[in-house]
């Protein structure tokens, strides 16, 4: 597996910052469709949402602020398309994009997290868990949000570790 990372320039909110405790909402943002994923408040476990249909930016600021709201989320995290080889993709400028739109939107913290390959590993689980080739495309987008969400908090569990170490 490759090594991941959560990528905040200074418009974006430092992670040390996050809270400890509360729901974090993740976007896999693609060109047709959004998935979406929360995690539990004790920042554990992702688990797919749902994905919805790209209806805009207007149309999805709307849609993912009501569903913060629903969570009652202290963060939002967006993929960050890479090419396999590190550098980056039109489809990563995009998320940039995206990214900075919502932070300047949104009353909670934006960060940016490296999502490659996590279409593939979506599609992986889903096949493992006997979904056929429908149900894989209808839920990959939610999956692949999940699989985004799980790798933050990895990072974000381990920053906290090295805090805490510094502090001792």
């Amino acid at each position: 597996m490759q090594q991941k990372e959560t990528h905040n320039p200074d418009e974006f909110a430092e992670i040390s910052l996050l809270p400890s405790k509360g729901r974090i909402v993740s976007l896999d943002p693609g060109t047709k469709r959004v998935g979406i994923a929360v995690c539990d408040e004790m920042q554990i476990i992702a688990r797919p949402v749902r994905t919805i249909a790209w209806p805009g930016w207007k149309k999805l600021l709307v849609e993912i602020k009501t569903i913060l709201t629903e969570f009652d989320a202290v963060a939002l995290v967006i993929g960050l398309p890479y090419n396999f080889d590190g550098s980056e993709s039109e489809m990563s400028a995009e998320a940039r994009r995206l990214a900075r739109n919502f932070s300047q939107s949104l009353d909670v913290p934006v960060f940016l997290q490296d999502e490659r390959a996590t279409s593939y590993e979506a599609k992986s689980r889903l096949w493992e868990q006997g979904a056929d080739l429908k149900e894989t495309s209808s839920r990959v987008d939610s999956e692949a949000a999940s699989i985004i969400l799980s790798d933050f908090l990895d990072i974000l569990k381990n920053s906290r570790r090295t805090c805490q170490n510094q502090k001792r």
